[in-house]
């Protein structure tokens, strides 16, 4: 089914809306407390939303900092068994926060925790959004956040912005609200240019709107405006919409549950949803490797086409056969990405060479392309 394309800046139109909230929001003061009455405003935003007969799924942060002040952990950098051990303890208090805030609207929750590979490997993540899924049948709100107990510093998102996008991407969202500590993107740092202006819509993550974000403040968490900036270009590739809204106030919401006023930044996607095969390829961050082609495969990709090996030039990095790789042209430029059907090693053997050299080269026949424009998505 097509989604609609949404271009006011309201949650009105939208269906099903993915919420992601900060630690900083949902934790604060010295003592590392639950901020109860936000928690309350926000809850009272939810049920507002679903007495409208929006579907919500929540997206949160908070369970290493609810699991420091436990565990007496004051350091500001914690080593990965300390973060583990803090998440373990504060996960629990997490939900229950939660649980106690939205049951006075008498509506339920039930807690998802993911890992990096439960969105990157095709099965586990099928697996998880069925049960999103049936959970949101169930009128019950799923309570996601990254399983940072037996996550490793190798294998994880390290922040909660791309997990929320690879979620809105899964559960197919119409948009995703990230709740900041900051109102939006800026063209620069506002703490240190007066002449700073908020960006209120983007269409296209642009180089000029990349660099806006390097340059930003940072009280964002662990990855700042960049890591949103990736988290809409991952929304965005599954024609979902995304805003940056400053969440410190009570009822962090409520601005946008009817637009009221220029409250946020909204990023809009340029083009129609792509299939679901290929949203969760363009959504994946774990590239296995590159493949670098010549001009005429870039020019056949182009027209919709296969990769074949007689287009590929070079192969970077180690990978197997069903691993994402990026695609990149001969000068550097980032083409797209797409699931191989060779893994690194085969392809050296095979690159050059025409398709019906496959089966004498490797001594089986394997498939005809490297890279089949069914599971090839290529960059806008």
């Amino acid at each position: 089914m097509r989604k609609r394309k949404l271009n006011s800046k309201s949650l009105v139109d939208s269906k099903r809306i993915v919420i992601k909230i900060g630690s900083s929001l949902i934790v604060g003061g010295a003592a590392g407390r639950v901020r109860s009455q936000w928690l309350n405003s926000l809850s009272r935003d939810i049920a507002h939303l679903k007495r409208i007969g929006k579907e919500v799924v929540l997206v949160s942060s908070g369970a290493i900092a609810l699991g420091k002040d436990f565990l007496n952990l004051s350091q500001k950098r914690l080593r990965l068994d300390e973060k583990q051990a803090a998440a373990a303890i504060g996960q629990s208090r997490l939900v229950n926060a939660y649980q106690h805030a939205l049951k006075k609207f008498k509506i339920n929750i039930a807690q998802v925790l993911l890992t990096l590979e439960d969105t990157e490997k095709r099965r586990r993540y099928l697996n998880a959004r069925e049960t999103i899924e049936t959970l949101i049948k169930l009128s019950v709100i799923p309570l996601i956040n990254e399983n940072d107990t037996v996550a490793t510093e190798e294998i994880r998102f390290g922040d909660n912005d791309r997990l929320a996008a690879r979620v809105a991407q899964m559960v197919g969202a119409d948009t995703l609200v990230m709740l900041s500590d900051v109102e939006g993107l800026y063209t620069s740092d506002p703490n240190k240019d007066k002449t700073a202006r908020k960006i209120d819509k983007v269409y296209q993550i642009t180089p000029e709107i990349k660099k806006m974000a390097k340059s930003a403040y940072s009280k964002l968490g662990s990855g700042g405006m960049v890591t949103k900036l990736e988290a809409a270009r991952i929304a965005l590739s599954a024609g979902c919409r995304m805003v940056i809204l400053f969440g410190k106030n009570l009822s962090p919401l409520s601005n946008i549950i009817r637009s009221k006023d220029n409250a946020g930044s909204w990023f809009f996607p340029s083009s129609d949803p792509i299939s679901s095969h290929k949203k969760w390829i363009a959504g994946a961050i774990n590239i296995s490797g590159k493949v670098v082609i010549d001009d005429g495969a870039k020019k056949a990709l182009e027209k919709g086409t296969s990769l074949l090996s007689v287009g590929v030039l070079s192969v970077r990095g180690n990978f197997n056969r069903g691993d994402i790789v990026n695609i990149i042209s001969k000068n550097g430029k980032k083409l797209g990405r797409g699931i191989c059907a060779f893994s690194s090693q085969d392809l050296n053997l095979i690159k050059g060479y025409k398709s019906h050299d496959i089966e004498r080269i490797l001594g089986y026949r394997g498939r005809e392309e490297v890279i089949h424009r069914d599971y090839l998505t290529l960059r806008d």
